[in-house]
């Protein structure tokens, strides 16, 4: 148990699930004939179609237009410019039936009347980026893409005001997105190995085990949400006493998920101002990573990006709310008026020739170089720059799933998603029974759920029972017993910087009925390890 515990809650989860398909496999006493309940993965289990079938319908038009250039047999030409805006309108005429036409076509008509764009060159675009027959131009987003992109993250990540300058940089998932980061603010000169850095836990594991890395070396400060109820109930909420922590001048960086993973709690205003506050007196210089890839999970969710842009990189992925985690779809968005190029600025003689080699042979001006235009380059280790950018077929799917989440619809289908987390939310609190407790907060984004059995242990039946818990077994007995007796896999909430006797569930990949099991089973591995400590006489 000691020796699995040092494992990554995602590497775990791996023995996890070979314990419960033994278990399920097996017919010894105790064992269950279903089939495995996993919830230990974020992928979720529903997807945005309508987008999909735009994308799809955008493939034939685009096919068109390529054999209207050359019609060889199966040899097609580049789509041209000229005249596409027309040409496109006949082909909606002509395939009235076809799935996703009028889907694509109220995306282009919103994209030309709310961001002023040229049809042709909108669907020239759109054509050629779906066919994938030009490396990306400009590398770091395409031109229409930007202003697409930005729009929607206008409205779902700054509250409707996003600064003025706002700078794209499109990303094969939220993934690439945090390594590009870590990797150009190391490369030029704004960290360095063994600088001390934040983390606002708990916390999505990679941001914990980055740091660790060699190549980082980071001295790390850790921001924990280990506020309670008045009625015992983790809260998963920051205390002034924590976040005061990110006033040392000599924190340069802070990490976040935002809303939490696993807590799933967006970040409070109270705390937003406190960092507002320790920016603007004590620490100007710092650095805000902020990853929110579930704040569409919260009604007017709003961005720490919004109240600090100029000390913040946010990252964004389309996996989560739009059910792509296969495409690998991200971006991060960075104000042109930023803390990183100021620093970059001010930066020693002998640093500043050091990186104008680095990137001299891109500009004649390499000095001038935007820190976001040097990440693209340093995503393809700045050699082959001229290769970099994110996939255009990619970048059209980006598109469509950023007009489609604008428009009524896919206000609709926000809606639904939020539906599907919190019916399911409630049918896991069911399983546990009355007795378990959680939080009542607005800012709960129910994507996950991070239950302190220690906690629940002690509110329920006082503190010895927990100090049993906590003397006669490993933190991660609970998941094994699960995994061996139920054929349910859940994650640790320890490996994501939480309380060690913590598990998370993903409300996200399974049927809705399925949580009201795991909640019982979970209840019933709870009431094991009380009849075994009642059984020693208590």
């Amino acid at each position: 148990m000691k020796r699995y515990a040092q494992l990554s809650p995602f590497e775990l989860k791996s023995v996890l699930i070979d314990t419960a398909e033994r278990a399920i496999a097996s017919s010894r006493p105790g064992a269950i004939g279903a089939e495995m309940l996993n919830a230990g993965r974020g992928n979720p289990n529903w997807n945005a179609t309508a987008p999909r079938e735009a994308f799809y319908a955008l493939g034939h038009f685009a096919v068109e237009e390529c054999r209207r250039v050359w019609t060889a047999d199966d040899l097609g030409g580049m789509p041209e410019k000229a005249g596409v805006g027309a040409r496109f309108e006949t082909f909606v005429r002509r395939h009235p039936e076809m799935p996703g036409i009028y889907q694509l076509l109220d995306c282009v008509n919103y994209a030309v009347d709310r961001f002023g764009l040229d049809r042709d060159t909108l669907l020239h675009e759109l054509a050629d980026g779906i066919t994938g027959d030009n490396y990306p131009v400009p590398d770091r987003i395409l031109t229409c893409t930007e202003k697409i992109v930005g729009g929607y993250l206008a409205d779902e990540m700054y509250g409707g005001k996003p600064p003025r300058g706002l700078q794209l940089f499109a990303t094969e998932g939220g993934t690439a997105a945090m390594c590009y980061i870590f990797d150009s603010l190391m490369k030029n000169g704004v960290l360095h190995k063994g600088d001390r850095i934040a983390l606002m836990t708990p916390i999505f594991t990679p941001y914990i085990e980055i740091p660790e890395l060699d190549t980082y070396g980071f001295d790390v400060v850790y921001v924990q949400a280990d506020m309670y109820t008045e009625k015992g109930v983790h809260a998963w909420r920051y205390p002034e006493s924590e976040v005061a922590k990110l006033a040392d001048p000599k924190v340069k960086l802070v990490c976040l998920v935002n809303p939490s993973n696993p807590p799933s709690m967006e970040l409070s205003d109270r705390v937003t101002k406190q960092i507002q506050g320790i920016v603007a007196k004590k620490n100007p210089n710092l650095l805000i990573v902020t990853d929110d890839v579930y704040g569409t999970f919260v009604d007017g969710f709003t961005s720490i990006a919004s109240a600090l842009p100029r000390n913040t990189l946010l990252v964004y992925s389309y996996s989560k709310h739009f059910g792509a985690t296969g495409w690998r779809l991200g971006v991060i968005g960075l104000a042109e008026d930023n803390v990183i190029d100021e620093l970059i600025a001010k930066l020693p003689r002998k640093e500043k020739d050091r990186l104008a080699k680095r990137y001299g042979t891109l500009s004649l001006e390499p000095a001038k170089m935007r820190f976001i235009d040097r990440m693209v380059a340093d995503s393809r280790q700045v050699a082959l720059n001229h290769t970099a950018g994110l996939s255009t077929p990619q970048q059209v799917m980006i598109d469509l799933l950023s007009l489609f989440g604008m428009r009524p619809e896919g206000h609709a289908y926000k809606q639904k998603v939020q539906a599907i987390v919190r019916r399911r939310l409630d049918l896991l609190m069911e399983g546990l029974g009355s007795g378990w407790k959680i939080s009542e907060d607005a800012g709960r984004a129910c994507y996950y759920i991070e239950l302190d059995l220690l906690g629940e242990a002690e509110r329920g039946y006082g503190p010895e029972f927990a100090a049993y818990l906590e003397k006669t077994y490993e933190p991660i007995d609970p998941l094994f017993r699960l995994a061996d007796q139920t054929g349910v896999v859940l994650l640790n909430g320890g490996g994501f910087d939480g309380p060690e006797w913590s598990v998370r569930v993903s409300l996200a990949n399974l049927d809705d009925l399925d949580y009201l099991k795991i909640g019982h089973h979970l209840q019933q591995i709870f009431a094991e390890y009380l009849e075994e400590w009642r059984a020693g006489g208590k």
